[in-house]
């Protein structure tokens, strides 16, 4: 079994996975496939949703839960504790990091200074 959650991606990739899956909400994908076309899926999903989210869901028989995660352009991250899959959400400091700091004076620091 697979689900897949769209976000925010090209109406084309809706057309691509109805083939293989039933569209049961906007964005929502649902169905039956083995493992080698669920990975080709996938990477159709990773290479056509560029700026969009999506996330998957998959059976899967290697982990006690039953289940596994994939995550794409996201602000959950799939992680493995003691072989549990879980979606955890970054924190925002991990997030913010690769991202330049502004230069220059905060709001706060301006209405003081020049306030």
């Amino acid at each position: 079994m697979i689900t897949i959650v769209l976000t925010a991606c090209p109406e084309s990739l809706r057309g691509h996975l109805t083939r293989w899956l039933s569209e049961i909400s906007t964005g929502v994908f649902v169905g039956k496939v083995n493992p080698r076309i669920r990975e080709k899926l996938w990477s159709l999903v990773v290479a056509e949703c560029k700026t969009g989210r999506a996330i998957m869901t998959f059976t899967s028989r290697d982990l006690e839960q039953g289940y596994s995660f994939q995550v794409h352009n996201h602000d959950w991250e799939v992680i493995d504790i003691e072989g549990l899959h879980l979606v955890r959400r970054q924190s925002r400091t991990y997030a913010n990091k690769s991202k330049k700091p502004k230069k220059g004076w905060s709001n706060a620091g301006r209405r003081r200074r020049f306030g």
